[in-house]
């Protein structure tokens, strides 16, 4: 059977190795990996438990290429951070923006037949010049780069839902060879729910926010709704819905539902003669603009008091000076009016989304996955780390040898299984067909 080396860096959990694994031993390829470079402590255990018989490297700053057997196939996942929604968006002026250039590095001296590289969405658009490019100039300077090494590079945005699994979870994936182009176009769509994956009679949480949630919903009520003050909407419950802070009247839950719509609005913006942003604190002058009542201001006093309100400045658009430059953000403005504003954001309490089984999960990450939670009988409780694993398209017997802290910081930055494996098919297919 012919032999298919390959390096993987920064591995994580390994999932980019399984896809890649999977997909060259259905073309008939034995597959070795020469070297696996992961800095994360719980991330190596679960490398080593998978792989026991392999030495996994460290930081792969102090690798020196020449100490690297010759491979195949490049694997590499680079850090995200400096280009997902979720961080700073500072792109090559972020340190851990630069670790592509040891992708780069390793390639250069290298020269392997080809590669794969995943990424966030958020690399197509970071750093735009002109709002109507197609791409921006981080993802520019990435894609030059690689060509100048002599690779014909495709790129493509591929979303895990229309790959069979039930998660919504898009992704730039990035594959080069030194021969053709490989194709990222007509991939044949399965999809699945959450049903499908889901475990059950597992333990449930009893806690008071539970019994508060049960105590004005029923289990089936809870299927796909969110859990936060700051939106609105059918699927949304607010905590002054369950009276998690205390009672609320029904003229309270009234005006609560109308600041927070309200609030939106960018005309209280220039009332406030300030820069427009998504959640104004509103004076009392402005709610009685849309909302009358003879003792509103003793309403707003005991929905401050007990924490569904709270009064603040508006926020103001200032510059602010950093060792990566200049940069706009939001202070409290003292010169102007206070005003009310709802507390709690999206990841205030202990549940934040609740899943329909009937539906797929959202962009799984690690700062929210311990509270996703599911519906099972007559309770609700956190995902299970064996359905975070199923949700990405790992099989049953992987092994995953850590508390659940860690395994849900793992999932959260891991890769969708079946997408990277019909990525490397494509790249098979080209690799087989000039070896």
């Amino acid at each position: 059977m012919p032999k298919v080396k390959f390096v993987d860096l920064f591995a994580g959990i390994g999932g980019i190795r399984k896809g890649f694994e999977m997909a060259f031993q259905r073309y008939g390829y034995e597959t070795e990996c020469v070297m696996t470079s992961e800095i994360k402590p719980h991330a190596y255990k679960v490398l080593t438990a998978n792989h026991p018989e392999e030495e996994i490297r460290g930081d792969i700053t102090k690798i020196q290429a020449d100490s690297i057997p010759d491979f195949d196939i490049l694997l590499g996942g680079f850090p995200c951070q400096a280009f997902s929604s979720a961080g700073r968006r500072l792109g090559f002026q972020d340190t851990r923006g630069t670790l592509f250039f040891e992708v780069e590095r390793i390639l250069r001296e290298k020269h392997p037949f080809g590669f794969i590289l995943e990424n966030v969405e958020g690399l197509v658009n970071h750093d735009k010049e002109n709002p109507k490019d197609r791409i921006g100039r981080t993802l520019t300077v990435i894609l030059n780069n690689l060509e100048a090494l002599g690779y014909h590079v495709t790129w493509k945005v591929l979303n895990s839902r229309k790959f069979g699994l039930a998660q919504e979870r898009k992704r730039i994936y990035i594959v080069g060879t030194n021969v053709e182009n490989v194709s990222l176009d007509d991939f044949v769509e399965r999809r699945t729910v959450l049903a499908d994956i889901l475990e059950h009679g597992l333990p449930t949480v009893d806690t008071n926010f539970t019994r508060l949630l049960f105590a004005h919903f029923s289990p089936e009520q809870l299927y796909g709704k969110s859990i936060k003050d700051k939106r609105g909407g059918n699927d949304n419950i607010h905590s002054w819905d369950i009276e998690i802070k205390g009672s609320v009247s029904a003229e309270q839950k009234k005006l609560l539902n109308m600041m927070s719509h309200e609030r939106r609005k960018k005309k209280w913006a220039v009332i406030h003669g300030i820069k427009w942003m998504d959640g104004m604190p509103l004076t009392i002058e402005m709610i009685r603009e849309f909302y009358q009542h003879e003792n509103l201001q003793a309403m707003l006093d005991d929905l401050v008091h007990k924490g569904y309100l709270k009064k603040e400045y508006p926020k103001a658009l200032v510059k602010e000076y950093t060792i990566f430059g200049e940069r706009e953000v939001r202070r409290q403005d003292t010169s102007k009016t206070p005003g009310y504003n709802i507390v709690a954001g999206k990841l205030s309490f202990e549940i934040n989304k609740i899943l329909n089984p009937q539906d797929i999960a959202p962009t799984l990450v690690a700062m929210d996955m311990k509270k996703v939670f599911v519906v099972d009988g007559a309770g609700v409780r956190p995902l299970s780390l064996r359905e975070g694993l199923r949700l990405f398209g790992y099989p049953d017997d992987f092994k995953f040898p850590v508390n659940q802290d860690e395994g849900y910081d793992l999932l959260g930055n891991t890769v969708a299984v079946p997408v990277v494996a019909a990525v490397a098919e494509r790249l098979a297919e080209v690799y087989n067909n000039h070896n």
